[in-house]
């Protein structure tokens, strides 16, 4: 017992330490993916919405392949709960083997309140403060730094997720989301600091996707891999 205790005694004075390291605030990167491309479908689930459209898919696969290729491994993998989002995920799965994504229905889309007076009008204010509360949450959990060791988190979701989450990460107004844009499957980069503080890496990054694939983004056309008709 007496050889045991010194061995006792440098356990207790290391524990505490070592819990202290382990608790450490470190950075957290945030990669988000906005789901692809998708069409309208009134059979669809009015909940989940449509599956993706062949395009959409293809810009996942891009994406995918992207994502396999950065030198970091995720430690967390989020999705939406909402059909193109899970569709997206899916295909981003394929590059990324033996992961699973957690669904997280805070990342389902719905439009958050705006300074655009003529998006505002057509929503109901109700759902627009619900949005908002949502939108507190999700920051509020996953937007800040990691414990004990650096992190880097990927989330598929939409584009008004995603655009909130920057004007928050950027600390300007809240309602200046509308005023940016981003492409289907293009890719966003946020970094919380050990202290809190943020730094926007990239935002809408389409650089995976050829030009004539992209859509989604402000100024892109309609697209299609449909074959075209016979001239």
């Amino acid at each position: 017992m007496k050889r045991l205790l010194p061995w006792l005694c440098l356990l207790l004075l290391i524990a505490p330490l070592h819990a202290a390291d382990v608790a450490a605030p470190a950075a957290r990167t945030i990669v988000l993916v906005r789901h692809g491309y998708y069409l309208p479908d009134t059979k669809a689930d009015p909940k989940l919405g449509p599956h993706l459209a062949p395009l959409g898919v293809a810009q996942a696969h891009l994406a995918g392949a992207r994502l396999a290729g950065l030198p970091t491994r995720f430690d967390a993998m989020y999705v939406s709960p909402v059909q193109r989002a899970r569709d997206t995920a899916a295909v981003i799965g394929e590059d990324l083997p033996g992961r699973r994504f957690e669904v997280v229905d805070d990342l389902a889309e719905c439009t958050p309140p705006t300074r655009r007076a003529a998006i505002v009008a057509k929503e109901k204010p109700a759902d627009l403060a619900a949005c908002k509360a949502q939108f507190d949450r999700l920051f509020a959990r996953y937007f800040k730094p990691a414990s004990g060791h650096e992190q880097t988190d990927l989330m598929v979701c939409h584009g008004n997720v995603i655009r909130n989450m920057v004007v928050r990460a950027m600390g300007v107004d809240p309602q200046a989301w509308l005023e940016m844009s981003v492409g289907n499957a293009s890719i966003t980069r946020l970094r919380v600091e050990a202290d809190g503080s943020f730094k926007v890496i990239s935002v809408g990054d389409v650089g995976h996707i050829p030009p004539n694939l992209r859509t989604g983004a402000s100024g892109d056309p309609e697209r299609s891999l449909a074959i075209p008709a016979w001239p």
